[in-house]
């Protein structure tokens, strides 16, 4: 199993930016594809964007594509997401999860964070 724990959140302005991080433990981080997912009052959980064990391949949603950007650091188990240009419809509940294989969908993750609130004012 592998525990996530997120941070980095709190409330920022339209057009300013914040960086996310998952700190993963227990087993090899690099045995993971990571993912970042939202979820708005309301709404479902979404997809936001996703990196494979390796790093060397990404995935964005068309909505955070060009402002956000996914990456890792296997020696520090952590992963990391960079949002800049924030809009206030990005406002959420942001989550990390883990899982065997890449993928965009939702129900190929096995484990999850607790999440972490971003805030955007308009």
């Amino acid at each position: 199993q592998v525990q996530l724990v997120e941070s980095g959140g709190g409330l920022v302005q339209a057009g300013g930016s914040l960086r996310l991080s998952c700190a993963a433990s227990g087993r090899a981080f690099r045995s993971y594809a990571m993912g970042w997912f939202r979820q708005a009052p309301g709404k479902e959980r979404e997809f936001a964007a996703a990196i494979s064990r390796s790093g060397d391949i990404t995935s964005y949603a068309d909505s955070v594509k060009g402002r956000f950007t996914i990456s890792r650091d296997s020696a520090k188990n952590t992963m990391y997401l960079q949002m800049n240009s924030l809009k206030p419809e990005d406002t959420a509940v942001y989550y990390c999860a883990a899982g065997s294989l890449f993928s965009v969908r939702l129900r190929a993750y096995d484990y999850w964070g607790q999440g972490t609130q971003v805030t955007v004012s308009s």
